[in-house]
């Protein structure tokens, strides 16, 4: 997955973390639940500067029985300067 940061502030992120809501969706289209997973910024990230980093979100086997499938739909992002 890959999430577009922008720091349009005056100072440096220096750290913070990404949060992925990958949900379980079943054959007809019914969203059966979701699996949060979280992962470190690639810190600092300068003031003014663009990033475009990558993560890979996955989720245990057991939990997507066969005929469903995932979709990460959600990403929210805390950091600190």
């Amino acid at each position: 997955m890959t999430v577009a940061l922008d720091n349009s502030g005056g100072t440096a992120v220096r750290s913070g973390t990404v949060t992925f809501g990958t949900h379980i969706i079943g054959a007809l289209g019914i969203d059966w639940g979701t699996v949060d997973s979280t992962a470190g910024l690639p810190a600092p990230i300068a003031p003014g500067a663009h990033e475009n980093p990558t993560w890979t979100v996955c989720v245990d086997a057991w939990r997507v029985p066969l005929g469903m499938h995932i979709e990460t739909r959600d990403v929210s992002v805390r950091w600190s300067q």
